[in-house]
């Protein structure tokens, strides 16, 4: 059955679906139980979801077309005016950015040529390469923490020392790398995210 030449159904349907719900479950184990459990920062697990969804069907859509080299520069196309230009995001947080998007390319465009033991297998493998990522760098990992930031003569580059051991001191963080964002000098104060490694305490 048709309606104006669109077919209102087909068994596409089914595999759309199904490879659908493939997806949702290997990034969940990605976003909630990898990226959230780690870096404990809820910010980006909206755009991390919603962005490989939208991918996802994008994708999915346009594999029924014959557009071949054309549908491969048109994504690129796509993936290339993601931009955050409010915030600066952290190179951790694009790698995943990269991985979820990654991910919902694989599930979507994989064709007849290609089991679902090996796109299970395909998933599988990215996760098992992040937590064992993850593992290797848990006992010892760099997060951030955005503060106020009040004498606004440290922020100078050349007072860089002392802007690092007075929020060292107030801190008591072993700061590795400091980024001061927007200055308001009416206030006298900045926006200023503090990286710093984060030891976990022994049971």
């Amino acid at each position: 059955m048709e309606f104006y030449g669109i077919p209102l159904f087909d068994d596409d349907f089914y595999k759309m679906m199904f490879r659908f719900g493939i997806n949702i479950a290997f990034l969940t184990i990605i976003i909630r139980c990898l990226y959230y459990r780690y870096a404990r920062n809820k910010a980006f697990l909206f755009t991390y979801y919603m962005i490989s969804v939208i991918v996802f069907f994008l994708c999915f859509t346009l594999k029924k077309f014959e557009l071949d080299l054309g549908m491969a520069l048109g994504l690129f196309a796509i993936f290339g005016i993601i931009r955050y230009r409010t915030n600066t995001v952290d190179i951790k947080e694009m790698t995943y950015l990269f991985v979820v998007i990654g991910v919902s390319v694989i599930n979507s465009l994989a064709n007849g040529k290609m089991s679902y033991s090996e796109i299970l297998s395909a998933n599988a493998m990215i996760i098992l390469v992040l937590y064992l990522t993850e593992l290797f760098w848990s006992s010892k990992h760099q997060v951030s923490r955005e503060i106020v930031y009040e004498v606004i003569e440290n922020i100078k580059p050349e007072n860089h020392q002392l802007l690092k051991q007075d929020l060292e001191s107030r801190t008591g963080l072993n700061i590795e790398r400091i980024q001061i964002g927007n200055v308001d000098f009416l206030r006298d104060t900045a926006q200023i995210t503090i990286y710093y490694l984060d030891v976990p305490k022994a049971n």
